[in-house]
């Protein structure tokens, strides 16, 4: 039995008469907005309540901004449909006391065809080993052979007209007929006719059907010995869209409706849901449980199921016990080969049917009479509550603010236990992995610990949870354990250490080198030494044209993908600026361990690639990087954004590759990832947001002083994505006019999209390590139109912490920046500060600052004033 919740009983139920309907028209979502919903469930830990204005010194309370839950018993906050015959939904919400009673007669037996009729179509599919191995055949005969497991599924997907005729041995008097489909896509639009003798007659029509079970009622009864069904549409679904019909009744059967009771949890969440029921009839009753992190994905249906890739239900099934059950939905079978489930969910909405498969029979049958007690999810990420905090974030923008904090529980939803029984199932399994803590990349999809993905979500984990800092670890050197004799290192467990990534072990390089650089774990360094010095000086070279530059094609890499699996060839931007990052970093890794010669050959090696990727990449009429020597012109945000980054960019071509992208890729919902659509397979490059490659971005945008512009593109981006369903947390895409871009496939809690936070923690509040486990570091805020920020950054020696703000002194402005350093440490601080040097008046610690005097060495560069060799302890500079 799930203990209670510790949360504030103050829910927002929605009861049984508002119906499926306000389901699928979004009322609810627009009455209460996703946003202040999760503000008054019993999970939320805080109120999110707004410090626009407020100083600094009135929100030391930052603990109230944090989004997980208070404890791993979660549970769901209001009720937002309900179908069916269900008594007394809301009781769901409240363990013990009332029961939720869902009630379903058996179902009368479906008519037949006379013996002898045949079934002809315009097309059917060849039989197959189905989605899970098995024989399976899509001939016409299954539509009536009053089987409704088997179906005819047509030939090719989206050709329409598909035709399916009858042909009974002897007249028959239909009132109509029912078509029975499958819930993998249904039939749109169809008409049916029947046979006079001597021409085919209309007799029913459909249009915008999305039900399973359709009466087409005749306008009066009809005699005859054929009748003809044409589909012109067909849901599109993940297997494509086909026409599938499993059976076509001779006579009106009307549907009973499933009883079923849909609940919202408020906001993403993922672990192993759990049912209390409390008592069932005597029939095995079954239910289905499909889950999916948005309204528009809500069907009978989950939006993802891992068994979605061997053919499964799409739902989890559970066969009640009449003396009830506390069950807790886990992966396998509940009865030899029948009642299967997926176990462990990533979700905000979950829909509960009184049904069951009709395979899944006896052992459980889809009517009858459940009674549930309580519903809850065991949460398995990271339990982010404020005490667990190593690292926080305030400022005087509250949209800033809020999505700090939703990256933050984004990145808790990843943070997990590796489990085969949870991970994704294409060959992602691992012993080397299986019960380790590690960073997926998806609480839904895909569950495998990427280390793309670990660039970004390794540096949201460091500055908020520096206990879990493991989980990065233990992917970075599990990826270099298997790295492939040739030096090439596996992005991901993901198909037995396979899958061929071109610019993934570039990702290692970065992801390591940051790992030592927040934690301090040189010793991880000196082990995988060997794998760094194979990848760069091996694999690398292998890939490198006579230009210098890395070439997609070289050494049988034409196959290889990267982070979108794209299709791009040749010289590419983006792989090279990355190589450029990675080598400077390796030859920071090289310093740290006393290798002074690795690292002076990594740095004139990307002196190098640098000089040939301004030499060959760079398209001064457009004053932007090439995506691709290949094919069209075309520019990309990856490309672009990382040569600022990756110091590829001199000032001049670093503000027009910017310039570029603001007026070529600007969306509502963020910058897209290219500027046109030349991209081969790709139609929507210029309309498809990543937050992935929006991180680099916004860190070039900060850091060329364009800090104003930052912040614009972060309220497109990650406003975009807290205001719209799910809410809170970042997706994996945004797709055209602001959609999921893969649908409800697209992944809406994903570790590689919390850049933001890293972006204001390291660039806006200017917080950042520059030697390993911030032995150095450095404070350098890029306020903006942002008048305040304070917040704490974790390190090995203590925490680091950091407050400004802007203001006014006798008419002029001034800045005040407060450090405390940790014992051990030493670092350079800035400060925004005139141009001109006699203008600049500044004090540290209360003493005047004079440019280029001993011991701190004040100069002003970029905008700002900077003094070296701060020491441990609390430091104030003014600026005046």
């Amino acid at each position: 039995m799930p203990e209670p919740d510790d949360g504030p009983r103050r829910r927002t139920l929605i009861k049984a008469g508002f119906a499926t309907a306000a389901v699928a028209g979004l009322p609810l979502i627009g009455q209460e907005p996703a946003a202040a919903a999760f503000a008054s469930g019993a999970e939320t830990a805080v109120g999110g309540a707004a410090v626009q204005g407020a100083g600094p010194a009135a929100t030391s309370d930052w603990h109230r901004h944090v989004v997980g839950p208070r404890s791993r018993n979660v549970s769901p906050v209001r009720v937002i449909a309900t179908a069916g015959d269900v008594r007394d939904p809301v009781a769901l919400l409240e363990p013990g006391g009332a029961v939720t009673v869902l009630t379903r007669p058996q179902p009368p037996v479906p008519p037949a065809w006379p013996a002898g009729t045949v079934a002809t179509a315009s097309s059917y599919h060849d039989p197959n080993g189905g989605n899970n191995g098995t024989y399976t055949t899509y001939y016409p005969s299954n539509a009536i052979d009053g089987d409704p497991t088997t179906f005819w599924n047509d030939a090719n997907p989206a050709t329409y007209p598909a035709v399916l005729t009858i042909t009974s041995p002897t007249p028959v008097t239909l009132p109509g007929v029912t078509l029975l489909s499958n819930s993998d896509g249904v039939p749109v639009d169809f008409t049916v006719e029947t046979w006079d003798g001597a021409a085919w007659q209309p007799a029913g029509s459909v249009t915008g059907n999305s039900a399973i079970q359709v009466p087409v009622a005749f306008a009066a009864p009809v005699t005859t010995t054929q009748v003809r069904l044409t589909v012109t549409l067909d849901q599109d679904t993940p297997r494509g869209q086909f026409t599938r019909v499993n059976e076509l009744w001779p006579g009106l059967v009307e549907p009973i409706v499933p009883p079923s009771v849909t609940l919202d949890f408020g906001k993403v969440v993922v672990g192993y849901p759990r049912v209390r029921f409390a008592w069932a009839s005597a029939n095995h009753p079954g239910v289905r449980l499909a889950f999916s992190e948005t309204v528009a994905g809500l069907s009978d249906r989950s939006d993802f199921s891992r068994s979605d890739f061997s053919g499964g239900a799409g739902t989890d099934q559970f066969a009640v016990p009449a003396r009830g059950a506390d069950w807790t939905d886990t992966a396998g079978y509940q009865s030899g080969q029948q009642v299967h489930a997926d176990g462990l969910r990533g979700f905000r909405y979950l829909k509960i049917t009184l049904d069951a498969l009709p395979a899944d029979a006896p052992a459980a049958l889809p009517y009858g009479t459940v009674a549930v007690d309580n519903v809850a999810i065991a949460f398995t990420g990271y339990l982010g509550t404020p005490q667990s905090y190593g690292g926080w974030f305030l400022c005087s923008d509250a949209d800033l603010t809020r999505y700090w904090y939703a990256a933050a529980y984004t990145n808790e939803l990843v943070t997990d236990t590796f489990r085969a029984t949870d991970c994704d199932p294409r060959g992602a399994a691992s012993p080397t992995l299986e019960g380790r803590l590690v960073l997926q990349d998806g609480a839904k999809r895909d569950r495998d610990p990427y280390v793309g993905d670990i660039a970004v979500s390794g540096r949201t984990l460091y500055l908020t949870h520096p206990d879990a800092a493991v989980a990065a670890r233990n992917v970075l050197a599990d990826l270099a354990d298997h790295q492939r004799s040739d030096g090439w290192i596996p992005p991901a467990s993901l198909g037995g250490y396979t899958l061929p990534l071109f610019d993934y072990p570039l990702w290692w390089v970065t992801a390591s080198w940051d790992y030592v650089l927040y934690t301090g774990d040189v010793g991880y360094a000196a082990h995988y030494y060997p794998n760094l010095l194979a990848v760069l000086d091996s694999w690398y070279p292998s890939v490198t044209d006579a230009d210098g530059l890395l070439s997609k094609g070289l050494n049988n890499t034409g196959g290889y993908g990267d982070y979108a699996f794209l299709p791009r060839s040749g010289q590419v931007a983006y792989y090279n600026t990355l190589y450029v990052q990675a080598l400077n970093d390796a030859a920071g890794i090289a310093t740290t361990l006393g290798k002074p010669a690795d690292a002076q050959r990594w740095s004139q090696r990307a002196t190098a690639v640098a000089a040939a990727v301004n030499a060959h990449l760079w398209d001064s009429a457009a004053g932007a990087y090439l995506d691709s020597a290949d094919g069209p012109a075309r520019h990309a945000q990856d490309g672009n954004a990382m040569a600022v980054t990756a110091g590829v960019a001199d000032p001049a071509r670093a503000a027009a590759a910017l310039a570029y992208l603001a007026s070529s890729t600007r969306q509502a919902y963020g910058n897209a990832f290219m500027d046109n659509e030349t991209l081969p397979g790709v139609s929507d490059a210029s309309q498809r947001v990543y937050a992935f490659t929006s991180y680099p971005e916004l860190v070039a945008r900060f850091q060329s002083g364009l800090a104003d512009s930052a912040i614009d593109q972060i309220k497109r981006t990650y406003g975009w994505m807290y205001d719209h369903d799910p809410g809170i947390t970042a997706w994996e895409g945004i797709g055209p006019g602001g959609t999921p871009y893969e649908g409800t496939y697209t992944s809406m809690a994903h570790g590689w999209s919390t850049g933001v936070l890293p972006a204001l923690t390291n660039q806006l509040l200017g917080a950042a390590p520059t030697g390993p486990g911030f032995a150095t570091w450095a404070v350098r805020p890029r306020p903006g139109a942002v008048t305040w920020a304070r917040g704490q950054v974790p390190t090995p020696r203590g925490p680091l912490r950091v407050q400004w703000e802007s203001g006014q002194r006798r008419g002029a402005p001034t800045f005040t920046l407060r450090v405390t350093a940790p014992r051990g440490t030493s670092g350079q601080i800035a400060a925004p500060a005139p141009a001109n040097p006699a203008a600049v008046r500044a004090t540290l610690d209360g003493h005047p600052v004079a440019i280029g005097a001993a011991p701190h060495h004040a100069r002003l560069t970029g905008g700002a004033l900077l003094l070296d060799d701060i020491g441990a302890g609390e430091h104030e500079l003014l600026i005046h």
